[in-house]
């Protein structure tokens, strides 16, 4: 791939609000029609067969507040006392869960997010840990990943979550420049970076995974290259480089950012496109969207294999039709139907006190969703559409069934954003910049003019 020319009118044209596209549909569009009596329901169905789930376990506490941050997180430092109630409710969910399935699952993936994962004590851990083990068969040749704060996380943890299976981990680098971390309340050194870095690979992890932001305050293309050259230098298995998703009016703690410290859309694609050429240049292949791996990774692997899916929990290697979330405002994906648990703590807690599963909203996905959910996720994981695979899976002509569409796609190919190869929609350098673009036309529901506000796509 080679770095595409871009003007400010072109960047201007494409940077507009959209969805990120971690479900279709997307989480706007979910009711509360969606009820516990439907999950419920899913989880019996789910049951029917010997196929394998995910599972997603979200820690939600945090002891500092990151002022970039978009999560679902709660502040505070009384680690035992709320760590202790907290498993208590993820073990109590648990309890309801099983009484709904007739068997133990397999799980192939296993993720913890949050919030901060290693905010639980090891005793905590351990607590829950256990407890997943009795409900399902968590698969050690699976991916068993974990989400870590630098400035919190110690080396006992990290050896604890390897002896008991963990081995993929994640740590949360986003910049090592002074002047971008005060600004968004997440100061950490390298060296102290460098140090639990070299401890994993030590207590040899399979994979080690640095997520990174760009378009953060008082950033500059100088500063990041800095950072991503930081990076590089100990040659993490995977890099994540996401976009700063700037959404003050649906998370309060980034109104603390001043947005005229932001860089500008050319500013942030010009940092983008320096550090993807840096880490292609430094042994690092492109993967999908927003990832980097080095050749020997399996996500690279997976990705020049077209094995390559995603889901809540990002770009995964392990496909299951079904994965569970646990956890308040946890996400899960069963019999085709989009769960999510209430976000708010105390609704979560009130319910499984009650003996309901603790269920807010969700979708049932008709068949139409199921086709767009293909399309869409097609382009995100791979960059491309075959026709023909098309309407061997759906039984339907690509052309004739998004006849609507054509307009839309006949743009993109006039634009450079996609090419025709027989019966291939291959996405170009430049569509693969603005691929939730090329995504947005073949979403059912959305619409340019509609109040729902989304991050921008540059």
């Amino acid at each position: 791939m080679h770095q595409v020319e871009l003007t400010k009118e072109l960047i201007n044209k494409y940077n507009i609000q959209g969805p990120r596209y971690t479900s279709y549909p997307t989480a706007p569009h979910w009711s509360s029609d969606v009820s516990s009596e439907s999950y419920q329901e899913a989880l019996q169905k789910m049951t029917s067969d010997d196929s394998s789930i995910s599972l997603y376990i979200h820690i939600p506490y945090c002891e500092q507040l990151c002022t970039f941050c978009a999560c679902n997180v709660k502040i505070t430092q009384r680690h035992q006392s709320v760590g202790d109630s907290y498993v208590d409710l993820l073990i109590k969910e648990l309890d309801l869960i099983d009484q709904n399935l007739s068997k133990k699952k397999v799980a192939l993936q296993c993720h913890f997010g949050g919030g901060t994962p290693n905010f639980l004590t090891i005793e905590q851990m351990e607590r829950l840990w256990n407890r997943l083990k009795e409900s399902f068969d968590i698969s050690l040749d699976g991916e068993i990943s974990i989400e870590v704060d630098p400035r919190t996380v110690t080396k006992e943890q990290l050896r604890y979550y390897r002896e008991i299976g963990f081995n993929r981990i994640s740590m949360g680098i986003q910049d090592f420049d002074t002047d971008v971390q005060k600004a968004i309340n997440r100061v950490q050194s390298f060296s102290l970076v460098k140090d639990l870095f070299e401890t994993c690979r030590a207590l040899s992890y399979v994979s080690i995974n640095f997520d990174l932001i760009y378009g953060l305050p008082f950033q500059t293309k100088e500063t990041f290259m800095n950072t991503v050259d930081h990076v590089c230098s100990l040659s993490p298995d995977r890099i994540a480089l996401y976009s700063f998703a700037y959404v003050p009016w649906l998370k309060k703690q980034q109104k603390l950012i001043d947005p005229k410290t932001l860089p500008s859309p050319e500013e942030k694609i010009d940092i983008f496109l320096a550090s993807r050429d840096f880490l292609f240049d430094h042994h690092y292949k492109g993967i999908a969207m927003d990832h980097f791996a080095l050749e020997t990774d399996e996500m690279f692997k997976a990705f020049e294999s077209q094995k390559l899916y995603r889901n809540f929990m990002g770009y995964t290697l392990k496909h299951t039709q079904d994965f569970i979330g646990l956890g308040v405002s946890s996400i899960g994906f069963l019999q085709n139907t989009f769960v999510q648990n209430h976000k708010n703590l105390k609704t979560y807690r009130s319910n499984l006190e009650e003996n309901i599963l603790p269920t807010e909203r969700g979708k049932i996905l008709t068949k139409d969703d199921k086709i767009r959910f293909w399309v869409i996720y097609s382009f995100m994981c791979h960059f491309f559409i075959d026709t023909i695979e098309f309407k061997n899976k759906f039984k339907v002509d690509f052309n004739e069934y998004f006849k609507k569409e054509e307009k839309h796609i006949q743009k993109c190919v006039e634009e450079g954003l996609l090419i025709k190869d027989k019966d291939t929609f291959l996405t170009t350098d430049l569509g693969k910049l603005f691929i939730r673009n090329i995504c947005m036309g073949f979403d059912a529901y959305f619409s340019p003019s509609s109040e729902q506000k989304f991050s921008q796509t540059v």
